[in-house]
């Protein structure tokens, strides 16, 4: 319960203050929400599965984000950010994927 009031307060949080990103970080905003999710879906399948642990949630969410972000930053400083992004975006793409198909599979044994 207590992660569902943090969601909650943060979205509101969001809406009343709606925060602005500097343009110089948003390029990496949507590769750091497609990696994001790629940890969350991966952690509700892994809920499932009932072989969750919250260390590994917290240490693949906090990498993926932090990986994604250098690969496109990397990409910009070598002049190929958006070919290294569409690549970031696909890898994790398929992932996400993945992991919902999973899911699917668990809730609905089909």
């Amino acid at each position: 319960m207590i992660p569902v009031i943090g969601l909650v307060v943060g979205v509101t949080i969001g809406l009343i203050l709606q925060p602005t990103v500097p343009t110089s970080l948003q390029p990496y905003v949507p590769i750091a929400i497609i990696a994001a999710l790629d940890a969350v879906l991966g952690a509700a399948r892994a809920f499932l599965e009932g072989r969750f642990d919250d260390r590994v949630f917290v240490i693949s969410f906090v990498s993926n984000v932090a990986i994604a972000a250098v690969m496109v930053f990397v990409g910009d400083q070598l002049g190929v950010g958006s070919q290294l992004s569409t690549g970031v975006i696909v890898v994790l793409g398929i992932r996400i994927f993945a992991n919902a198909a999973a899911i699917r599979r668990l809730i609905f044994h089909a």
